[in-house]
């Protein structure tokens, strides 16, 4: 049997399906999460041990940043994360001055899902599109600044600076505390980054199927029509940002587009950032649904117009 070729022809599949398969389980059966056997055994910390999970995950995924970069790569990186997160930002104070109820701003969006989806790179799709499209290896490399923004880090940094939410400073320390660790082993050692490198792609499925234990397939239809727009919301606001960072830094603008998409792992922010913030509790996991949406839509999206700008501006290079 072929599973795992089936999974990766669905977009986002390795976190999806296992998402699902937890959801199901919470659905129909979820008498069983209350049972005093199930809580104290593997298969109830397999389906309850998010935050251990997502803990081991940001260790490995700490591991793949590198501390060095040179003046183009540093330029280029620095001017997308900034542009990224400074845009997110912006956006934050918006539904902070705008909206009286930020856990449901409308489609039952939320300050948390928006930020979380707006705030995180594909890094894997922004350096397959740059080699695919023949980019030079300094805009690729370009992400090692702009992987910074994985975790729940700057998703609560800015909705703390933004009002949006609360957290004490010691909450900041414990949330990057993993990812710094990783980053810490996987520059000291290649062979540490080689080993917790490949944590990555096991650990995916398995807290995807933690944060689908806590969520109620009677809201996805709601919340996957809301993470839809979402999506579209990354791509062509952050796409439009980026685009002209891009050309004011050098660029001819396909590296910011490249960049117009939501990581995979921002699925798992509003369950980190609801760990610490109990004021987004009751709404982590219909986030969850939203971002995870975003994320496939993003990944469908920025290739598409990422692949037809390149192209179109190949013409004009050929054509001048």
């Amino acid at each position: 049997m072929k599973i795992k070729a089936a999974i990766d022809k669905i977009p986002g599949g390795m976190m999806l399906i296992p998402l699902l398969i937890g959801a199901i389980i919470r659905t129909f059966f979820p008498s069983i999460f209350d049972l005093p056997e199930f809580k104290s055994s593997f298969t109830g910390g397999l389906l309850t041990g998010t935050s251990a999970l997502l803990a081991a995950f940001y260790i490995c995924l700490g591991s793949t940043i590198r501390f060095q970069a040179t003046g183009y790569i540093l330029k280029k990186g620095v001017s997308l994360w900034v542009g990224k997160i400074g845009t997110t930002f912006l956006i934050a104070l918006l539904i902070k001055a705008i909206f009286p109820d930020q856990n449901n701003l409308f489609l039952g969006l939320s300050a948390l899902a928006i930020i979380a989806a707006f705030s995180d790179t594909n890094g894997g799709l922004y350096m397959a599109l740059m080699g695919q499209l023949g980019r030079k290896a300094e805009d690729v490399a370009a992400y090692s600044i702009m992987s910074l923004e994985s975790g729940p880090f700057f998703t609560m940094l800015i909705l703390g600076v933004a009002g949006l939410a609360s957290f004490p400073v010691l909450a900041f320390v414990f949330a990057i505390l993993p990812l710094v660790l990783g980053m810490i082993l996987g520059n000291l050692d290649e062979k540490m980054r080689e080993f917790l490198s490949k944590g990555q792609e096991v650990l995916i499925p398995l807290f995807a199927l933690a944060i689908g234990s806590g969520i109620n397939l009677t809201n996805v239809v709601k919340a996957g029509f809301s993470g839809v727009l979402l999506g579209i919301g990354v791509v062509v606001i952050t796409g439009v940002v980026l685009f002209l960072i891009d050309r004011l830094t050098g660029g001819n603008g396909v590296a910011g587009i490249a960049a117009s998409s939501t990581a995979g792992n921002a699925s798992a922010v509003p369950m980190a950032v609801a760990a610490v913030y109990t004021g987004y509790s009751a709404i982590a996991a219909t986030a969850t649904l939203q971002v995870t949406a975003a994320v496939i839509v993003t990944a469908v999206l920025t290739p598409l117009l990422t692949t037809w700008f390149a192209k179109r501006a190949e013409r004009r290079n050929a054509s001048a």
